[in-house]
């Protein structure tokens, strides 16, 4: 698999980025909003390495922190997206099942780990802008990152593992940070880009490889293989180092287990309906709004048992996930005791238009 570095057409106004950044970094002004006009992604159509370089302050000393992540090129086409009624473990919010039609994108070969997300969570230059930006908003719209009452990783290991508990605003935010520091329009998979990926190319099965439950093992950490003999405390099992599974034939590791994944859509329970009397639809997505609540995450955990790993299986975010949150309001940015979810992020080569505006909109009095 060749990997090569990445060059994106956007000139002047990733510069400008770059030294808005800067000056922040140094008390000048806060960064302007990340310009969503470029959408246009110059690249070959090759896997690609991303490094994003930030630093935190220990001490009154600098450490350099890094995100360095692998993206794949997949290639567009069809997918029928949901699953048929007889098929085992199906949920009613897969169906009914419909046509629809995805553009070339890239996706992160595996899901973000606790070593991406510090380089975004500590980095300096971002809460700095993010501060002098804060202070000019109400105090129930600050949106600065905070940190969790507890050990965020609940014990499941952090080198190499990915980052859990974090809420749909939070992965928009680390999107919107790469955005910032790369000029590249990376966000969240739409629900139809994270299927046609996780499917393959490979019709409308339960998995990619087909019926049988038995070869998941091979692809995924869930419920009948995640326990870990080095953590006999665990016995349901925990989290596992990303990539340590096969991948799917696109190159991509762990869409299926390991840990649920952030999609943009917001859900909507008509959707499905709606694109089925469609003969084909076209980048189909339900764009996030201000609400906390409800969004879409796809693939199974740690946790799950083979019939909720499969390739149509949704699950759906609701306030009890943050039932243990001591805090008033709860917080925007963690999910306690959601120690199944994580997310990877996408890079589309043209930005569809309906979400060329698109951004984090929930706040601290958000619903």
């Amino acid at each position: 698999m060749m990997v090569i570095r990445s060059i994106v057409g956007i000139g002047a106004a990733a510069l400008g980025m770059l030294a808005a950044l800067l000056s922040a970094s140094r008390g000048g002004e806060a960064p302007p909003p990340y310009d969503h006009s470029i959408y246009k992604v110059k690249l070959e159509r090759k896997n690609f390495v991303e490094r994003v370089q930030s630093y935190r302050v220990i001490g009154g000393q600098k450490q350099q922190l890094q995100a360095e992540f692998e993206m794949v090129f997949v290639p567009g086409g069809e997918v029928t997206i949901g699953s048929p009624p007889d098929e085992p473990g199906r949920q009613d919010n897969e169906g009914p099942q419909y046509r629809a039609k995805v553009g070339n994108f890239w996706m992160q070969k595996c899901e973000v780990t606790w070593e991406q997300w510090d380089a975004f969570w500590y980095d300096e230059d971002f809460l700095k802008a993010d501060d002098e930006r804060a202070a000019r908003l109400p105090v129930g719209e600050v949106t600065r990152p905070t940190n969790t009452f507890v050990d965020e990783t609940y014990g499941h290991g952090r080198e190499g593992h990915p980052v859990i508990c974090m809420t749909h605003h939070a992965a928009m935010v680390y999107c919107e940070w790469l955005r910032r520091k790369t000029g590249k329009p990376y966000r969240l998979p739409t629900e139809a880009e994270w299927e046609y990926a996780a499917r393959a190319g490979k019709g409308d099965l339960p998995w990619f490889f087909g019926r049988d439950a038995s070869q998941l093992g091979e692809y995924a950490w869930y419920a009948d293989n995640s326990p870990d003999p080095d953590y006999p405390d665990k016995p349901k099992g925990c989290t596992h180092k990303v990539g340590t599974r096969k991948p799917n034939p696109f190159g991509l590791h762990d869409l299926y287990g390991n840990v649920w994944e952030w999609t943009l859509d917001q859900y909507d329970p008509q959707a499905y309906a709606r694109r089925a009397k469609l003969p084909l639809n076209i980048c189909p997505v339900t764009p996030p709004t201000d609400k906390k609540w409800s969004h879409v995450v796809r693939g199974g955990s740690w946790a799950d048992k083979a019939e909720r790993c499969r390739s149509a299986a949704r699950r759906v975010s609701e306030e009890s996930w943050q039932k243990h949150d001591p805090q008033e309001p709860r917080s925007i940015w963690w999910l306690t005791k959601m120690d199944v979810i994580g997310f990877r992020v996408v890079l589309p080569e043209q930005e569809q238009p309906e979400l060329l505006d698109l951004k984090p909109r929930v706040v601290k009095r958000s619903e």
